[in-house]
């Protein structure tokens, strides 16, 4: 149809597990002549133990699958799922950055896509070359480049460094003059990914609101990709729930925000049965049980306040052993972080920690919350991280004889004083 800017029918991307291109031609026959020898793989598979009796195995994994979905144009679709869902993958398929396995894609317009930081920019040219590089990538004259320019260089904030070779700059500094060249060079359709994390705050808002602005007053086409759900509802207008590479929903962006939120894979308790080597972790920690309850009464609730408790198991020992403990809602805005120093003469053991914490009532807002968990080594050294290793549910609470639930993270009981002077007395 005329105002279908994106189509994808079928969409599928294989890929082989462990083995790699040697990176020579020269390389590639020796590896294909010594296999059709029956000789060992001089180049064999990362993992893959070079054993002559036993037949090397072939690994593979469909990134995508039977994906299929249409945008219009002025669509701005949101994209979200898990890590690993295949967001990425789908989208490095839709910039043709690689090619499918199976199924095809349909597209309607240049595109201009922001994968990862500094896409398509040349590290020893400047950034002023990259910007008519990456212009003339997209199909625009020089002439075109120029009345655009002045708009991406104010917008990125880079003007004292415009002249200096890109490789040179800081992440933040990239990913910023990466995002005025897509936004700017009136591409028809617009693809981010969740590179926008490396801005900061306030260049987030920016980009933000430039998406809008490309979507809603110039008709363009906008994929974005995110883990923030607040901004997939203020941005987008459709939304798509991905998993394990296929689509699961497809709705109105709200919908599928809160599709993803209610069929989250996480538990409200955890707790480790089995041998020790199979808990969560790896070498340095290993997670046996994580709870919250409430402090007062039997549920969770506003009033109610929360306790928390962590109990683990550190092989590190003659450390200083510390645990943080960063507390999410479920679009993904950090409610705290914070920490707890567990040792600090460097005298960890080897054995079970526990720790609990505490939170008081009127503090959260009803909602369902995210615990992350991170583990250190003299807060420098990162030990072990897991994310989303509990969800748990705050219950409203009536204020006065209204029932909804209030907008707001923090529910605080505020106790206002009230003066009243009567007119007569004015």
């Amino acid at each position: 149809m005329s105002d279908v800017a994106i189509k994808v029918e079928n969409l599928g991307k294989l890929y082989r597990l462990g083995e790699i291109g040697t990176g020579t031609l020269g390389s590639d026959l020796s590896r294909t002549w010594a296999r059709l020898r029956g000789k060992e793989d001089p180049f064999a598979k990362i993992g893959e133990t070079n054993d002559r009796t036993t037949k090397g195995s072939s690994d593979f994994v469909w990134s995508l699958k039977d994906v299929n979905f249409e945008v219009k144009q002025g669509e701005v679709l949101g994209i979200i799922g898990r890590n690993g869902a295949g967001k990425s993958t789908l989208l490095k398929v839709l910039s043709k950055v690689t090619a499918p396995t199976t199924g095809r894609v349909k597209v309607r317009g240049r595109i201009a896509s922001l994968l990862e930081v500094g896409t398509g920019f040349h590290p020893e040219l400047t950034g002023r070359e990259n910007i008519f590089l990456n212009g003339a990538i997209l199909g625009m004259t020089k002439q075109e480049i120029r009345r655009k320019f002045d708009e991406i260089v104010d917008f990125s904030g880079v003007e004292r460094y415009i002249d200096t070779p890109v490789k040179r700059y800081s992440s933040g500094m990239y990913v910023r003059l990466a995002f005025a060249v897509a936004a700017f060079l009136e591409p028809e359709i617009l693809i981010v990914d969740e590179v926008l994390a490396v801005g900061d705050a306030e260049f987030q808002k920016k980009c933000l609101g430039r998406m809008k602005d490309v979507s809603v007053n110039d008709g363009r086409t906008v994929l974005f990709v995110s883990h923030n759900m607040a901004a997939v509802k203020q941005l987008c207008t459709q939304g798509l729930v991905m998993r394990y590479g296929s689509t699961i929903f497809e709705g109105s962006a709200l919908e599928a925000v809160n599709y993803y939120q209610n069929s989250s894979d996480t538990n409200s308790y955890f707790e480790h049965s089995g041998p020790l080597a199979e808990a969560p972790g790896n070498d340095n920690i290993r997670l046996l049980k994580f709870a919250v309850k409430p402090l007062r009464g039997e549920l969770l609730t506003i009033s109610s306040g929360l306790e928390f408790e962590l109990t683990f198991f550190n092989q590190k020992a003659g450390i200083n052993l510390d645990a943080t403990f960063e507390l999410r809602n479920l679009d993904e805005i950090p409610i705290f972080h914070h920490g707890a120093l567990l040792t600090t003469q460097n005298d960890s053991q080897q054995g079970i920690y526990t720790v609990k914490g505490q939170l008081p009532g009127y503090l959260l807002n009803a909602g369902i919350y995210q615990f992350k968990l991170l583990f250190g080594e003299s807060q420098r050294h990162l030990l072990f991280a897991t994310d989303d290793v509990l969800q748990f549910e705050m219950l409203n609470e009536s204020l006065g004889s209204n029932n909804s639930i209030l907008p707001g993270i923090l529910r605080p009981d505020i106790q206002y004083a009230v003066s009243f002077v009567d007119a007569v007395q004015v």
